[in-house]
């Protein structure tokens, strides 16, 4: 029996895979204006966009697995960790301004899915 703690753990895996592959995107995508078909196109030509697709995939089998072993409420909300991540890659990796609203914003994600994970312990 897997438990709620490797649950909690393989989520938060998932979660930082798919926010690595949204930095992938944005910073592939920054590169100038694409247009729709440009961008069709970089979904099999593009080395980073491949990469994200791949992590896009690694994260959904990852989460399905976590799905399989534990409430969708419980999977879902930590899963939503991936907007805690995102921001903070985001600052890190692209320059994007964390100001104090969004840090509020991050402090009080995070203690909703602390709560959620600690519901369930």
């Amino acid at each position: 029996m897997v438990t709620i703690y490797l649950i909690i753990f393989i989520t938060l895996v998932a979660a930082l895979i798919v926010s690595f592959a949204q930095i992938l995107f944005k910073s592939e995508l920054d590169r100038g204006k694409m247009g729709m078909l440009q961008i069709i196109k970089s979904l099999v030509t593009d080395k980073k966009i491949l990469l994200g697709i791949g992590a896009y995939f690694l994260s959904l089998v990852i989460y399905l697995y976590a799905l399989s072993e534990a409430p969708l409420s419980v999977v879902y909300p930590l899963f939503a960790s991936s907007f805690i991540f995102v921001a903070l890659f985001s600052a890190k990796f692209l320059k994007e301004p964390l100001n104090v609203r969004r840090v509020i914003g991050i402090a009080l994600v995070f203690a909703g899915i602390a709560m959620i994970a600690v519901s369930y312990v």
